[in-house]
């Protein structure tokens, strides 16, 4: 058995029993933390926390690894709860059509965005994907994500998506953290389907959906409800398709324009609505209440410069919210959940204990984690980081150039 012992932590941070789900409203405000603390943790559960006055008892352990954490601090490990790391090319050829004065929507309407990166997917195989995803996660480990939701979505095609959710699939074994799969098919219309959609529909529908559950391949289906995407009605009936094979649904929705589909991502129970750019007084209003994740991508706006997500107003009306990197080839090419936390900051103006209930508790919500990750409770088997020193919570956004992860330790 693995054992180990963090002592003299400077602070422990979220750490607690009985916290809730989520976390809403003014609440938002508030890290649980404990000064000079100690964590043990024993194959990766954690068994005891608390005040190093309270660690007696503690030390009898025989081989346990001991970690002095002089001025150093610890905190759950960050959740991503949207990404698209299995992808198969970088894309800053577009990124220089943006700087050329391009929108994401003109460089989508010639051929680029999405279509690209499906179209490059058929140049890897099913291996390389794999080995590609997985670099990228270590990555994600060492800047301190214990935790990462993957999409498909870059394939378009009955073989390609299967490819990509079969990758997903894998890392799940292989990560060392937390993988949850979603299926994403409805990500955009091929260009052969581009004046049919219905017919690209029913292949999603007929032969990706039953396939994935017969192979066990997705948690979750999300649809990419926008303009010159999916319109509302589409997005619900792919969504009450996907509830039928067993997946949950969770929705890109208001990234640049609001139709009405956070209500319709709710009424059909999503765990999550992503994005939110746009958003207006019906959104927040259907939202409360919910169990519906709010869920901001903050590095997105900041890549391709589009608005910021309102949530210093949702957090006003009560909700909570979660953030998340979008990780992606095209629109946030971030895997770092430390940028985030500091953009969200900087730009959204929340707090820095905003910012970690929404990097750790509630972003493990938006994940169906809320039972393993997201707080320091005993039981809970998240990971933790172990940061370098640091005197205080906000010095990580603050200081945003810096990696302040010693170690994950999971």
């Amino acid at each position: 058995m693995a054992k180990i012992l963090i002592k003299n932590i400077h602070t422990l941070y979220q750490a607690g029993e009985d916290f809730p789900e989520m976390i809403c409203g003014d609440a938002m405000k508030h890290v649980p933390s404990i000064q000079n603390a100690f964590l043990a943790l024993e194959d990766g559960v954690i068994m005891a926390y608390g005040s190093m006055e309270d660690w007696e008892g503690i030390t009898d352990w025989r081989g346990v690894e001991v970690i002095d954490a002089e001025g150093q601090s610890v905190m759950p490990a960050f959740c991503d709860p949207h990404t698209h790391t299995v992808f198969a090319r970088t894309r800053e050829e577009e990124f220089v059509d943006r700087i050329n004065g391009l929108t994401y929507e003109e460089i989508a309407l010639k051929g680029g965005g999405i279509l690209n990166s499906a179209r490059r997917l058929g140049e890897l195989s099913e291996e390389e994907l794999f080995q590609e995803a997985l670099k990228r996660i270590h990555k994600m480990k060492a800047n301190g994500t214990g935790a990462v939701e993957i999409k498909s979505g870059y394939g378009l095609s009955v073989e390609a998506e299967l490819k990509i959710l079969r990758v997903i699939k894998r890392l799940k074994q292989e990560a060392g953290i937390a993988v949850k799969a979603t299926f994403l098919g409805a990500h955009a219309f091929p260009k052969e389907y581009k004046e049919n959609h219905q017919a690209y529909i029913d292949l999603i529908v007929n032969e990706m959906l039953p396939l994935i559950a017969k192979e066990g391949l997705a948690d979750y289906i999300d649809v990419f409800c926008e303009r010159n995407y999916f319109s509302v009605e589409e997005m619900q009936y792919i969504l009450s398709e996907g509830k039928k094979a067993g997946l949950i649904p969770k929705v890109h929705v208001n990234q640049f324009s609001i139709m009405g589909g956070v209500k319709a991502a709710v009424e059909l129970g999503a765990l999550s609505v992503d994005h939110l750019e746009e958003s207006n007084d019906e959104d927040i209003e259907v939202l409360k209440g919910s169990g519906c994740m709010p869920t901001f991508l903050p590095g997105c706006s900041h890549f391709i410069s589009i608005p910021y997500g309102n949530a210093r107003k949702f957090i006003a009306e009560g909700l909570p919210v979660a953030l998340a990197t979008d990780y992606n080839p095209g629109t946030t090419p971030c895997d770092n959940m430390q940028q985030i936390f500091s953009l969200a900051c900087v730009k959204m103006r929340l707090t820095p204990e905003e910012a970690l209930n929404a990097l750790t508790i509630n972003a493990a919500y938006a994940m169906g984690l809320s039972k393993t990750h997201g707080t320091i409770s005993l039981g809970k088997s998240t990971p933790v980081i172990l940061t370098k020193p640091i005197d205080s919570l906000a010095y990580i956004p603050y200081a945003f150039g810096e990696n302040h992860v010693d170690r994950l330790i999971f």
